[in-house]
Parts: structure tokens; sequence; C-alpha cells
């Protein structure tokens, strides 16, 4: 078995496409029909397994996020049964593959494995200077930056990652705190096991305890059947609750007793179950203030908060604006399967001089805005920027 590194057979090799991700197996379909290959698909690694030994492929494009089997093992079993098979590894999170010294860096590396004589850069979605990848060697998979502080977050990541400690992710809303908690899972030694997000704030909180820790048949009126939590629904891997600052204050004393004990009871029985999960909070909110308002539990604070880790917003690293907006952009043309576009000079020092008050998220809908406002263009504008340039009436439309 090898793995990708940029050189191939000058023939069409036939292609297997491994992933659990029906957006990150079309998005393969796309780019291979450039290079006339018409891959087959195979919904997780036992699919996988089994269409290998029922067919003849030259390349494994293999997802790193497999819904059944742990990639490494699997890489290692493919080693043994089928050691002429190519494997290019990716991580669909994040839909750059991960880059190491035996995987490309880029999709459109896996155009020039499978053709390497093809010279056209034109294709969709596959333009060097739009898709390269623009985190440094010191980040993480899925985050993308280039600022010191983004750098520091990901050397505490790591830090923590090994550790069973709870996380407290702060930070204004929308600076990434949910890429953040998944790339600590992925660092973690539970990153096979599942990671599960409850988002305390979109829960009524007559449900909410039903849907953390799990109810018996016949707790309430319709419990026509026993159901597991999600707290249960984590166990081994990785529990996220984001916006923690929301839960009722009648919850707040349930998760702490399961932070203290590692227990779950079920709504409507006595029995507990111990469960294995890693716990990472996030919030918006001063907890601290809130505590002293009477909002949080005080004890509740201090466990949550074992290793917090801030996020700066997006105005403080305006660093980390280019290589962001380069990727959203990036990303809207491999979906809509039109030639890579680039910002201009004008239009990026506008991005960059803007206060961004909704961080990432907000770059992340104004750049999909300006791709739908610029068309065939494929230059981004400052006129495709029409929130931003509103709020800089000294930047020229053109």
């Amino acid at each position: 078995m090898s793995f990708a590194n940029g050189s191939g057979s000058a023939h069409a090799p036939a292609v297997l496409v491994a992933s659990g991700n029906d957006e990150f197996r079309q998005l393969i379909q796309q780019a291979l029909a450039h290079v006339d290959q018409v891959p087959q698909e195979a919904r997780g690694g036992a699919e996988a397994l089994l269409k290998l030994e029922e067919n003849s492929f030259q390349t494994l494009v293999l997802d790193r996020q497999l819904p059944d089997l742990d990639v490494d093992e699997l890489v290692q079993m493919l080693a043994g049964e089928h050691p002429n098979l190519q494997v290019i590894l990716l991580d669909s999170q994040v839909v750059q593959p991960i880059a190491t010294e035996s995987s490309p860096a880029g999709l459109q590396d896996i155009l020039r494995v499978l053709q390497p004589d093809r010279q056209d850069d034109t294709s969709p979605g596959f333009d060097e200077e739009v898709v390269e990848d623009p985190r440094p060697a010191d980040l993480l998979s899925g985050v993308i930056g280039r600022s010191e502080h983004l750098a520091e977050v990901c050397s505490l990541v790591r830090l923590v990652a090994k550790r069973r400690s709870t996380v407290l992710l702060t930070g204004e809303s929308g600076t990434g705190k949910e890429v953040i908690a998944r790339a600590l899972h992925q660092e973690s030694s539970r990153a096979h096991q599942p990671m599960i997000v409850v988002n305390c704030a979109a829960i009524p909180e007559s449900l909410l305890e039903s849907e953390l820790f799990g109810y018996a048949r016949g707790a309430f009126t319709g419990a026509a059947q026993s159901r597991l939590g999600r707290i249960h629904a984590a166990h081994g891997g990785t529990l996220f609750l984001d916006e923690i600052g929301d839960l009722p204050l009648s919850m707040q004393a349930k998760l702490l007793r399961f932070l203290q004990e590692g227990e779950v009871q079920r709504l409507g029985s006595s029995d507990s179950f111990r469960v294995d999960v890693r716990v990472i909070a996030a919030t918006n909110a001063d907890l601290l203030q809130q505590v002293e308002r009477g909002n949080f539990r005080r004890d509740l604070y201090y466990r949550l908060a074992v290793f917090p880790i801030e996020l700066a917003p997006l105005r403080d690293r305006p660093s980390d604006i280019q290589p962001l907006s380069e990727y959203f952009l990036a990303q809207l043309c491999s979906e809509g399967g039109l030639p890579a576009k680039y910002i201009s000079p004008v239009a990026m020092a506008l991005l960059e001089s803007y206060a961004w008050p909704g961080n990432v998220r907000e770059l992340q809908h104004v750049m999909e805005r300006a791709f739908i406002f610029s068309q065939s263009s494929r230059e981004l504008l400052p006129k495709h920027f029409p929130g931003v340039l509103k709020s800089q009436p000294s930047v020229p439309e053109l």
C-alpha cells in the first residue's frame, strides 16, 4: 500500500471513495469529474473493505471521520491485504485533506495524483491561489487563520486534549468555539468515539432534563418506551454543552451532580448508570458575572472552568480575515461547481478594516452574499460587499 505523494500512473486508475459524509463524497465526485473519473462509493470502512474484495481499485480516497471503523487500524489492515492500493487520507470536517509527509496538501493534489499530466488549472474550485491550505503548521485540523492568538489557542488545546479535564470555551458569539471544541475532541484519545453537541439555549426547559439524561418508559405522558439521553449517547467520547450560560438553575444542580459522580439517572427511573464522558462547555456570557447575579451556580462554574480557553473576537485578530475569507470563497466555488474566484486587494483591505461585530460567522455570511453578487465575475470587488462598503463610505466601489 502506498500513500499519495504527487506521482502516479498516466492511465486513469479505478477509484473508491469511502466516507459517511454525503456532501464530502459528492465533492470528491465533482473533483474527479474534471479528470474523467467516475469513482465508486462506500459509506464506511466496512463497506469499503467489501468493495475492495469484490473489485480491483488502484486508489482509495479515505475519510478520517469514518462512522464505523478506526481509520488507523483500517490503514494497517489495508497495508497487509492490499499492498498495491494507493490511499489518500482526507478529513471531511474541514474539506481540506490532512497534510502530512505522505498525503497531499489540497484537493488539487488528488487531480495531480490521478492525472499527473493535467495542465488545466482552471477547473472549478481548484485554483492554487484560492484553495491552498491557509493553516500554519502549528494550527489544528479545521482551524483556519494565521494569528498568534489562534496559534496560542491551539497550543492550549494540545496541552489539555489528552486529559479528561473539563474545558470551558469563552468568547463572543461567532468566534468559532464549536470549531475549537471539535479540534479538541479530534486531538484527544476519544477522537474515534462520538462527540455529542447540546445547545442549552435551543432546548425548552421542560424538555432539557429528558434530552440530557433520558427517560424511562411511562415517565411522562407520551413516553411509550425508554430512551437514553445525550449524555449517555456520548459515552466514551465528548459532550459539548454550547451556550452553557443559558442552562436553567434547576438543571445546573443535576449537571453538577453528574460532573461530580459520573452517573446518569434517567427521568422516571431509580437506576443509575456510570458514564465515561469528557465535557467541554462554551458560552458567550460572563459566567462570573452570572454567578454574582445569582443566575449561575458558583460550584458548577468552578467544575466547568477547570481549564478555560478564551477566543478573541475577529476584530482583535485581523490577520485571520484573509485566510478565512479565501477558505470560505474556495468552499463556495467548489460547492457551486464554478471556476475559482479571488478577492481584489481593495476588497480585501475593506474586509480587514471592518469591525466584524458578528465575528467569523458574519464573515462567512458576507462571503456567501459577495459570492452571489459576483455572478460570473472571477474577481470579488468592493461593490460585491454592500453591507461592509456602507460602513466605509470612503472606499471606492470599483
